[in-house]
């Protein structure tokens, strides 16, 4: 997979077919336009090519709304390269480029820069300052600029439609059997292991806290979980906590804490300070909850251990990846 920084520098040796959108999770719905946009790019002997945008549009277009991110750039760019796309070009996406029309914006990238011979779009997609950059306004483009449309339809899951939102809204209630299906793979996050106040060691349950590698990477809802980690290669289960810890700190900041159970992780326990933690999450175990005593809390993570065991061991197959 060939990656550009913008439209400037892709190399229009071919005609293209072109997809273009923020892709933010890749889930379900997104993967059925890419299929489309391979099968088509198979038949008719051209490129495919995925157009997206850096930062996410939201974030530029509109201050006040606080998204959180399915799939950082990196994330996205590790998932792509495992399909068929041939080209990824990303675009910066500013203040300036969100004035673009759709016509302007079909006529000076997709079409004069990147080659465009068929554009694939979503049922609902738009685009451009005046959105009217609908699979309408781009058969009546393509007459005049000789690329061809196909609109692909709504995927559904449970006769929901699959979109990034649900998805968002889905890990927010901590519904992450949801989140899951409508991915089609197990959310994960990644960040680096950072020194905590080391309370799970002396209550006899040592913790790996995470530090975020994007801060607005979206988040289960506080509460506990069964995971399965990548570090250094290796897989390990455990079980996170994602919350404030109620029972000893009364702090507004949202802590990630991973007790790993793989008998491997021994090797690890010494020097994981600094290491890269990537966790998959596999299901909520419970709510974060207040505890009245240590004795208490220590007797409730014995029991999220047991489920976390149960859970994973139905997930042996899928390793992590």
């Amino acid at each position: 997979m060939n990656i550009y920084k913008d439209s400037f520098s892709f190399e229009k040796n071919r005609k293209t077919v072109v997809t273009v959108g923020s892709f933010d999770g890749l889930h379900l719905g997104h993967l059925k336009i890419l299929s489309r946009l391979f099968e088509i790019s198979e038949e008719c002997g051209c490129e495919s090519v995925l157009f997206t945008f850096e930062p996410h549009p939201r974030l530029v277009i509109s201050k006040d709304y606080e998204i959180k991110l399915l799939t950082t750039l990196n994330e996205k760019i590790e998932i792509l390269s495992k399909t068929k796309l041939d080209n990824l070009v990303i675009q910066k996406f500013s203040r300036e480029f969100s004035e673009m029309t759709s016509e302007e914006f079909i006529r000076e990238i997709l079409v004069e820069r990147l080659n465009l011979s068929h554009i694939v779009v979503g049922h609902d997609h738009k685009f451009g300052r005046d959105r009217m950059g609908d699979a309408e306004k781009l058969k009546q483009l393509g007459n005049q600029y000789g690329f061809e449309v196909t609109a692909v339809e709504a995927e559904r899951c449970n006769g929901e439609i699959v979109s990034s939102t649900k998805i968002r809204n889905a890990l927010a209630e901590g519904d992450v059997d949801k989140a899951n299906l409508f991915l089609g793979r197990n959310y994960s996050f990644e960040g680096i292991v950072v020194k905590g106040a080391q309370r799970g060691r002396t209550l006899g349950f040592p913790t790996a806290n995470i530090k975020l590698d994007n801060i607005i990477k979206a988040l289960p809802a506080n509460g506990v979980y069964a995971v399965k980690c990548l570090i250094n290669g290796d897989s390990l289960t455990g079980v996170m906590n994602i919350g404030l810890r109620p029972t000893f700190e009364n702090k507004p900041e949202i802590t990630i804490e991973v007790h790993l159970m793989n008998r491997d992780f021994g090797k690890y326990e010494k020097n994981i300070y600094g290491e890269r933690l990537k966790v998959e999450v596999i299901k909520r175990i419970r709510k974060e909850i207040k505890f009245d005593s240590v004795d208490k809390l220590i007797e409730q993570i014995e029991s999220d251990k047991k489920s976390a065991l149960e859970i994973l061991s139905k997930f042996e197959d899928k390793s992590i990846n």
